[in-house]
This record gives C-alpha cells, structure tokens and sequence, in this order.
C-alpha cells in the first residue's frame, strides 16, 4: 500500500511540476532624447521676468501629450555632467516646461520671491527628454 500511494504522489508531483506556466509581456521601452538648446533659441518675455525656447521635436505627437508621460531634464547649472528635472528652482530663477505637440517650450523665470531678473543664458544647454509610453484606461 506504501508503495502504491508512494508511486501515486511521485505521479503527481511530476505532472504539476512539468506544466509550466508563460508569461508574455509586451513591454514598449521609454524613449529617449537629447536636444541641445542654442543662445539663440531664447526669446525674451515682454514684461523681462524671463525667457522662453521653443523646441521643435517631432517625435512628440498627440499621444504623448494627451496620454502618455514626458519628463524634462536640463544640463545642471553648476555640473555640465548632470542633469537636473524640471520644474526646479535655482538662484532666484524657476525653470519649467510647456509640452505641446511637436516640441516642447522651456521657461526661465522670476521666481515668485525673488526680485532677480533673469539673464539670457550664454551658452548651449543639454536636454534630456524622456517620452513613456501609457496605455488608455478610459
């Protein structure tokens, strides 16, 4: 009887143990790009509290904007090396961004304490946009 129910629960253990279960995900990776922004691209407010670039990116469509999620990084003011995310404060200035489709628009601006005026930036800036993608619940 040992035996037979011993054999019975080896039976069972290898069928359990060989079916196997598989998993598929479809994962869609982030996308990422780096745009440089020239001193040139700056334009003026015209109250003087601050500065705009508009940046044309195409590969920020409808989807993007209305669904999925875009982040935005700007070199680090006092580490080339880095990258800081915005919205961020730094020196009196806000530093933000617009996303719309085809680009994005980055603001320099008096923070609301801060009586600074800020300065047309005098070189090229790195940024970093990273596009994730998302999927509509609704």
């Amino acid at each position: 009887m040992k035996v037979k129910l011993l054999l019975l629960l080896c039976l069972v253990t290898l069928g359990l143990s060989s079916c196997k279960k598989d998993t598929i995900v479809q994962d869609t990776p982030n996308r990422t790009i780096i745009y440089t922004i020239q001193p040139q691209d700056w334009v003026p407010y015209p109250d003087g509290k601050g500065f705009k670039a508009i940046t044309k990116l195409p590969e920020v469509d409808e989807l993007n904007v209305d669904i999925e999620g875009i982040l935005v990084y700007l070199d680090h003011p006092e580490d080339v090396n880095s990258y800081i995310q915005l919205p961020y404060v730094y020196n009196g200035y806000s530093y933000s961004y617009k996303q719309v489709v085809g680009g994005i628009t980055v603001e320099i601006q008096t923070s609301e304490y801060s009586t600074v005026r800020p300065t047309k930036p005098d070189g090229p800036i790195r940024m970093k946009v990273v596009l994730i993608p998302s999927k509509d619940v609704t």
